[in-house]
């Protein structure tokens, strides 16, 4: 199997926003195309604003969505303890790890030094 990619929401919301560059969009497009990955925690972010434009309800309703269960519980936990990362950003990067994807985060300087956590800054792409 291929790379598989989780997305952050300030991923999904620069990308819906089109406010990435163009390598970028076409990178991203090809992802989503395959196969759209988002933590729970990034599904709570992004639908829990007051007002939510249909496209966003429609891009995680056809997101595959991440639990938290015992394995993401028990990882956070190891990635908080050694990190002292925030709760949400310590999930996210759990769940990364735990399935193997590699993070595709704007938000690099939170997760930068984390072990074993592959990431990808869309703005940064050639």
């Amino acid at each position: 199997m291929g790379k598989r990619y989780l997305l952050d929401t300030n991923t999904v919301l620069d990308y819906i926003g089109n406010k990435l560059p163009n390598n970028a969009n076409g990178f991203l497009a090809r992802i989503i195309d395959n196969e759209i990955n988002l933590s729970v925690i990034n599904k709570i972010e992004l639908l829990g604003f007051l007002t939510v434009e249909q496209d966003l309800i429609d891009f995680v309703n056809c997101s595959n969505i991440f639990p938290i269960d015992d394995d993401i519980v028990d990882k956070t936990i190891e990635v908080r303890r050694s990190y002292k990362m925030k709760l949400p950003d310590a999930v996210i990067a759990a769940t990364a790890l735990h399935h193997n994807l590699i993070l595709i985060t704007n938000n690099t300087k939170d997760f930068k030094d984390t072990k074993g956590l592959e990431i990808i800054n869309p703005h940064n792409i050639q």
